[in-house]
């Protein structure tokens, strides 16, 4: 995706010290995005309703509700893309945010450089297009994946997935069989820089594990090829030309 094809892109900026929020609307603004800012958590929900970014950069810190609280009531109402920033650079809080549904997180201090590129990485892998298959996929008599139309049936019944597990299943399944490495995977669903994020993989192959496993401790269809990657289980049981370039 042409790197202008984000002109004027809106993003929303959830910051308490407007410095901080000025410093990143000028440099966002630099790079053809459109800025929209807020100075609470509160205050962030109604610019959520009434602007509909496209993206929303968002401070744990809030003197109203924290951070983790906004983006629990923004995944309510929205899969908008959220990137979390935070000055702890904890694991923990990392964590924490993309398993309520954050998209990334970026430690402050950052580089005005870092977070284009963080911002750019994520709109390329929640907007990509060209991800498609006209092919009915029955995986067995429990899972059926249609990637033409974006549709994934567990048991007669229609699971939701986020645009990351969507985009994660569908590297895997084109590539059953096949054993995909942390690397393969990071560049593929998030992006060449987020190469040293190995714990992005691991958590959302648990996210489809718990929502596509009938045992997500003993899983069938993802399985860990341990310090190596995943391997989605060979159900065509015929090898794959060229897999990973699939």
């Amino acid at each position: 995706m042409p790197e202008d094809s984000f002109k004027n892109r809106l993003i929303l900026v959830v910051d308490d010290e407007e410095r901080m929020a000025r410093f990143i609307r000028l440099n966002l603004e630099h790079d053809g995005f459109q800025v929209v800012e807020a100075y609470r958590g509160l205050k962030a929900i109604q610019a959520l309703r009434d602007s509909m970014p496209d993206l929303v950069l968002l401070d744990v810190m809030l003197p109203d509700i924290d951070g983790f609280e906004v983006l629990r009531m923004i995944r309510e109402i929205s899969q908008v893309p959220v990137i979390m920033l935070t000055a702890k650079g904890e694991e923990d809080d990392r964590v924490r945010g993309l398993e309520l549904g954050a998209d990334d997180y970026v430690t402050k201090p950052f580089s005005p450089r870092e977070l284009v590129s963080r911002v750019r990485a994520v709109l390329r892998r929640t907007e990509a297009v060209g991800i498609s298959s006209h092919e009915e996929i029955i995986v067995d008599d429990r899972l059926k994946i249609d990637f033409g139309r974006r549709e994934i049936w567990v048991e007669g019944e229609l699971v939701k997935l986020r645009p990351t597990e969507y985009r994660l299943l569908y590297h895997l399944v084109q590539n059953a069989g096949w054993v995909m490495t942390y690397d393969q995977l990071l560049s593929k669903v998030w992006g060449y820089e987020y190469r040293d994020e190995p714990h992005y993989v691991r958590l959302y192959v648990n996210y489809l594990r718990q929502k596509l496993e009938k045992d997500p401790a003993n899983p069938k269809y993802i399985l860990t090829e341990r310090g190596v990657g995943y391997r989605f289980v060979d159900f065509r049981k015929k090898p794959v030309e060229n897999p990973v370039d699939s």
